[in-house]
Formats: C-alpha cells, structure tokens, sequence
C-alpha cells in the first residue's frame, strides 16, 4: 500500500503542517490571520482568549521564516512584562524548534542572566530574544545597540494590556520608538486576552490592524464562604483556609491567588498547617529569591505540585494546561483582572476554566459577585493609557546620549512617534533635555546635575564614561522601597538566599523577633552588612509578617458601579448568601441602602465621639484623597475630627462634634483650595517627587560597590524637593510630580467624577446608633489602634457589642454604648 498523503495545510511548510497533525492540531482562524499580516509585512494587535494559542500565533511567522531562510543575528525580539513569563515562553518554544530540527537559537535576557551569557548574546545574538522593557533599555544603552538591532525583522509584545498606561510601558514605547529607527523594517506585534480599549492599545504597539480572535468557552465561577459566621471586616481571608484546603485537595492541581506578598505568606502557612496528607504545596511571590521562584515554575511545568500561592507574579501568561482551577482569596478588585487570573486554569480555549473566589468580608462578598456578573457580561476594565511621564523620557534622553551623540531635533521626532509621547511639546521636551544636560535652572551650578554638554553643531554628548556607567546600573521604573535579602545562618557563614524584605520592616526587628518568610517561620538574629541573618524557629507567639508599600489594587470603577447596582435592587440579591442578605434587609430596616448614583451618609454618636460614614465606592486611593480633604473643612467648620479610615468601599471619620452640613462637606470647590493646601503639605507630594527623582536619575540609588539607603534616598530628595519649590517651582520634576500624584496615589480623577456625579444627590441619615452597613469601618478603626494583646481583647469585645448593638430590631431602645475604641 502507498504511504498516507503527507499532511498539508496552503499556509505551513510542510515541516509544520506535520508538527500541527502530530498534536491533532490545526491551524486556528486568527493564527492563519497573523502569518497573513507577516507576509503582507503588517504590523497587529491580536486579542485572543486565554489558551487560544495567541503566542504561538505570535511566533509562527518567525518559526517560518527562519526555518526557510537562515540566518545570523537577531531576528524577533520579544518583551513581556514578566522574567518568569519569558523563561516559560522559552520553554514552550524549545519544543517546535527542537522536534522539527529548526536551526533557530532562543534565549532569555533579564536581570538574573549571568554576565557571561549576556557577553554572549551581544557578541553572536541567539535568533529570537526574551526580554523585560529594563533589560531592552538597557540594551538600547550600549555603543553597540545599533549593531545589535540593526537586522532586527519582528517585535512581539506580549501581555501589552499590562504595560500601556505604565511607566513600564513608557519606557518600552520610547524604546520601540527607537527601534524603528535602528531598524526601519521590523514589524510589531501585541499580543494580549483582556483589552478595554482596543484603538489606544493597537496606537501603543504601533499595529495597522487589530485581529479578534472567538471568545472561549465561558468561565465557571463559584463562591466559597468559610464554615461558621461569616467575617464582618479584614481582607486576608484566612478564616476559609480549610475550606480553600479541601478544594486543593479534591482537584489535581491549584493555584490560590491572593492580593498581597504578605497575604500570600499568611495563606501559605495557614494552609500548610491543614496539610495533613503534606501535599507538595508552593509558595511564589515576587520577593522570593529567583531560584526559588523559578524552581515553582519548573515543578508546576512538571505537574509535580498540587498548588501553588500566589500575587500576581503568575498573574500573566504562563502556560500551565495541567492547572485545574483557580481559587482567589479575596476579593479581585476588577473584572480584567480577574478574567486574567481566571485564565490561569485550563488553559485551553475550547474548555471553561474553573475558579472559586473566597470572599474574606461582608463587603467582599458584594464585590464578588459583582465580578461574576461582570465577567458574565463580558465586561473589561481599565482606563485608557494616559501620556508618558516625563521622568521616564529623561531616563531615556541620558541613555540615548550614552550610546552616541545626538541633536535635539532628531530625538524629537523619534521620541514623538511613541504613541505616549504623540502630544509632547516642544517646551516639555526642552525643559526635560535641559534637566538632563543641566540640572536645570535651580540646580545647574552642582556639577554631579551636568551630565550632558553640546558640541558646536548642537551635538548633545554624555559628559563621561562614569555617567554612563552610572546610568546603565540605575536603568529602569519601578522604584521600591530598598531592599535586604535574607539568608538562613548555615553552619559556616552567610546560607542561601530566601528573597528581600523591606529595608524599614528589618529597622523594626530585635534580635529574637519571629516572622513569616517564603512559607517560613523565621527567627532574626543580626544585621550583617547588606542582609539579614536568621535561622528557623518555632514556639509560641505570633510572628510579624512583612508588608510591601503599594501592594494593595484599589476597586475599579466598572466594578464599583456594579456592587452599587446589586446593593440599590433587592431584587437582585438572590446572588447573596443568607448571612449577607439579612445584613441588607437590617440596613434597610434600620436606615436606608446606598444608591446606585447618589450617596448615603450615615452619622451616629458612639461612645462618646461622633461618626460620620460615607458609603462612596471609589476605591482605597480615592478615599484616602477624600478623607484628608474632608477631615480638613471638618475642622474649618468647628467639628473638630479625630481621624478617619479608608476602605475600598467606604470611608469612615470620628469626631469630637456633631458633623452637620453635610452637602457642603462634599462640594466640589473642595477640588480648589483646599486640594492645593493639602497637597502642598502633604507627603504624598514628597514621596511622588522621590520616585520621580529615582526614574529621572536625580538620585542614582546604585552605585559600583555601594547602595544607598532608603533614608539616605529620603533625604536627599526631600532636601531638593524644598529647594526646587522654593526657587524652581515650575521644574519640570515638579510638574511630573504632580501629574503622578493626581492620577495615581491622589487619584484625583475618579474623586471629581465621583464629586461630580453625587452633586445634589446627598442623603443624610441622622442615626441614633451604628447601623449595620458600618459595622466593618469602625471594625477597621478599631483595628487600626491595636499594639497588642490586650489591645486585641478589647476590640474583641467591642465588635460583639458593636455588632450586637447594630443587628438589634430597629425600633427597640439602642445597648448601653460599648467601650471607646482605643485612641
């Protein structure tokens, strides 16, 4: 008999159509649609569900061409917003290129690649690159970055919904705007599952089209509720571990995402208590040492994990079919993101991934299922990408200088085809060239501000071969509080590495102090030098948990509009638990529910102070800005406030006095005057300007042989923080400050929107006692003043009373009022 016909598809080799048959496999409609665009040499954003193949469609055309026609050099570069995402991508690419015999080389390039192989890659370049924006930057850096680049033919962007809008994104933007001189001819491609705004997405990557993929099989989302009484306040979510523990145990492989670094460390120890079968369980957030994080990736690649806890450093991409379900602990904060982590599981277009969400709150619940609702609608969040920061261009300015010299009017023009900096001036640009070159007016008589000179021809040069050194090592956005590592004490010195811990959590350690750490107890023993010593103890006593500035996502406003919606309808809270609708039916019965487009206020005398809450929804940042502003004209006005917390829901302000005149208290004018005070003191101000100064290299952090310290960080540009008010206070870092400050830890836009939409839509509710709705603020008070134990017992105590005083039928005579939450 004649041997069966040789697979054949018109638009793979037959190499490939045969690789596609031996998998079962065939080409998808938007994968032909992208090797289509590769022949016609356009560039695409390509938006497919998770597990629909979007990477390999990415790749193909590189795949192809390289196998047809080989070659020397660099031939695609890829960049994601993840190390870990590249490292997976490597792996998954081996296997095509190995089995088909493709004479192709793929390798990763990040900040953990040793320094040989990065000599390597930039004397005999590997056909495809994976890389991070920081490391692309610091590439475009280098005297050989034209040669480097010069044959590059494709540009893969995956994940691109998590970097536009981002200074990260900023920095990739100038960088593609660099390319495209480098190397005229690459084409570009995005790649992303979850995008809100397609048009401003495809302008980022610079795609003259954008291809749609089918949307897959529909998510299946449940909820979880711990057993027992369902929490009235806290985020961590620790109360359902036994439950989030016996779905690990009846499913072949997990991943629990949590919110935060220290909520992760919490839920790995508490569910390796439960872990009586001790089920090889792991722990992987981004503090964690590399090696432990990559030794994660490899185990859950080889199906030899039955879970893993995790932020959202396995939030993007990574492909892991063998995953059967998610389990989010904690609410998800927006829609996008949760389809994103939702993803996760399956993995595979055609079959419905399978999530649980573990509310840890009453709210919390809320919010969830606000989430399925939404994610059933198919509803995606986000804002637009906003201009790029001008700190981020002076770090690219300087690393332009470093590679060759330049002329103003050539860097304009390039840096004015990146979609971020489509709008930049003409002034803008020169205020920032001129901070490079100069410092800038306040600064420029300091020589270590000088770091550019101009030639005759109006040449700008890098002043020396230090500067450029400097700023290779200072490349980069993302400005976190400086970090330790720390080591186990090994019998003979310093033992291997555990990960890095906030430099301000060790300042607060004595030696014999206990902490959880990459899902370990630990016990500090000393500082030495550039880490922290510790071995592993046990005993009685609770350990400390580090925290991480900036770790907490505020509630986005497509799902902010949500909860309102389900808390205004009754007829909707069918979705809720018992527990949680009986909660509605006693707010109802005692005052009344949040709209979904006005606002309830609630004030109420308690313990010998008055409360003042305001059920808003604007998420943690939003109200933090509005808390500040009111608890000022609070005090304008004589009602003398004694403090106030934020939630993502609602915020809550006690004071000496009555609160009256409530509509006034939430007028827009608020967004004047009294913005502009508050900003000019606050240390919102300073600690934007100190992230600005570290981007724009103002302040170089790394230096060879030494680093400097978060204090010394702290004062130096706190120090040129004043001067540049006092004698510049139009400096361009200053205008950049501000505009940080606004859109991001202010979040000033949402709360005009939010002022804007309440406006003569106030309710006021005069209680005689705490109604049902603020039991969880004023739960999230008291704990705000906790020291110690004794401390814990007396909130203990207030919340059954506080409870108990706001679940009691409306119309008997209000309890004795319970103790005063400590101050």
């Amino acid at each position: 008999m004649p041997p069966p016909p040789a697979p054949s598809d018109p638009d793979l080799p037959p190499a490939f159509a045969a690789w596609f048959a031996a998998r079962g496999w065939t080409l998808r409609p938007h994968q032909r649609a992208m090797l289509e665009a590769a022949r016609a040499r356009r560039s695409a954003l390509l938006i497919a569900p998770t597990g629909g193949g979007k990477t390999l469609a990415g790749f193909l055309p590189s795949l192809i061409d390289l196998a047809a026609h080989p070659r020397d050099g660099l031939h695609t570069l890829y960049v994601s917003p993840l190390k870990a995402l590249a490292v997976d991508i490597a792996r998954n690419l081996t296997a095509p290129v190995t089995e088909m015999g493709l004479p192709i080389r793929i390798e990763t390039r990040s900040g953990d690649t040793p320094a040989n192989r990065r000599a390597r890659q930039r004397a005999t370049p590997p056909e495809i690159l994976l890389t991070t924006p920081e490391s692309l930057a610091l590439l475009l850096s280098l005297p050989d970055s034209p040669a480097l680049f010069a044959g590059l033919d494709t540009i893969v962007i995956d994940e691109v919904h998590a970097l536009a809008g981002t200074k990260r994104g900023d920095q990739l933007a100038l960088g593609l705007a660099r390319l495209a001189t480098l190397a005229p001819g690459a084409r570009r491609v995005g790649l992303s599952a979850t995008i809100a705004h397609p048009a401003a997405i495809a302008a980022f990557v610079g795609a003259d089209e954008i291809l749609t993929a089918p949307p897959g099989a529909a998510p299946e989302l449940e909820l979880q509720l711990p057993a027992g009484r369902l929490s009235w306040s806290g985020h961590m979510g620790l109360e359902a571990a036994p439950e989030v523990m016996a779905r690990i145990r009846d499913a072949g492989m997990s991943i629990v995402f949590v919110n935060t670094r220290a909520q992760a460390e919490l839920m790995f120890a508490a569910l390796w208590k439960l872990n009586d079968p001790t089920l090889p369980i792991g722990l992987h957030h981004g503090s964690l040492d590399p090696a432990q994080r990559r030794r994660v990736e490899a185990a859950m690649a080889a199906g030899k994990l039955r879970a893993v806890v995790a932020t959202a450093s396995l939030d993007l991409g990574i492909d892991w079919g063998g995953v059967d379900q998610v389990i989010q602990v904690g609410a998800p904060k927006g829609t996008s993101r949760l389809l994103q982590r939702v993803g996760r599981a399956n993995h595979r277009m055609d079959e419905p991934s399978r999530a649980i969400l573990v509310p840890a709150n009453r709210f919390e619940v809320l919010e969830c299922e606000a989430a399925i609702e939404g994610v059933a609608a198919g509803e995606l969040d986000g804002d637009p990408p906003r201009p790029g920061g001008l700190d981020v261009l002076a770090q690219h300015l300087l690393g332009r200088a470093c590679v060759s010299p330049f002329h103003p009017d050539e860097a304009f023009a390039e840096i004015s085809r990146a979609a971020p900096y489509a709008d930049l001036t003409r002034a803008d640009f020169d205020a920032v060239l001129d901070f490079v070159a100069t410092g800038g007016y306040a600064l420029t008589a300091y020589e270590r501000y000088r770091k550019l000179f101009r030639d005759a021809e109006g040449r700008l040069h890098v002043r020396s071969a230090r500067i450029a050194a400097q700023h290779r090592m200072n490349i980069g956005t993302i400005v976190e509080a400086p970090l330790i590592k720390v080591r186990l004490a090994g019998r003979r010195g310093a033992g291997p590495v555990l990960g890095e811990i906030e430099e301000y959590f060790v300042a607060m350690l004595r030696p014999g102090d206990t902490f959880l750490f990459a899902g370990r107890r630990l016990r500090f023993r000393r500082l030495r030098e550039t880490w922290v010593e510790a071995d592993e103890a046990a005993g009685p006593g609770e350990p400390l948990i580090p925290a991480y500035a900036g770790g907490r996502l505020p509630l986005s406003t497509n799902l902010a509009d949500r909860v309102r919606g389900l808390l205004s309808d009754p007829a909707r809270w069918r979705v809720f638990p018992d527990p949680v609708r009986e909660w509605l039916r006693m707010q109802r019965a005692s005052s009344r529910l949040p709209g979904r487009d006005d606002l309830l206020v609630e004030s109420f005398p308690r313990g010998g102070r008055w409360y003042l809450v305001a059920y808003c929804f604007e998420g943690r940042n939003a109200h933090q800005t509005l808390g500040m502003l009111l608890t000022r004209r609070m005090a304008r006005a004589g009602l003398a406030p004694l403090g106030f917390v934020a939630t993502d829901y609602v915020i809550g302000i006690w004071s000496a006095a009555q609160p009256t005149g409530i509509a006034a208290l939430f007028d827009q004018d608020m967004l004047g005057d009294d913005l502009e005070e508050w900003l000019a003191d606050s240390s919102m101000m300073k600690r934007g300007f100190r992230n600005v100064a570290v981007i724009a290299g103002l302040i170089e952090r790394h230096h060879p042989g030494a680093e400097k310290s978060r204090r010394q960080v702290t004062v130096n540009t706190d120090l040129i923080y004043d001067v540049l008010r006092k004698h510049q206070p139009d400096h361009v870092l200053l205008r950049a400050t501000r505009r940080d400050v606004a859109a991001g830890l202010v979040d000033l836009g949402r709360v005009a929107a939010f002022l804007a939409r309440i406006r003569g839509r106030i309710v006021h509710m005069a209680l005689s006692r705490v109604s049902p709705l603020a039991v969880p603020v004023l739960l999230e008070i008291g704990r705000e003043s906790v020291r110690g134990a004794a401390d814990e017992d007396a909130l203990l105590a207030e919340a059954e009373a506080l409870i108990a005083e706001a679940t009691a039928p409306p119309r008997r005579p209000a309890p004795a009022q319970g103790a005063l939450f400590p101050s």
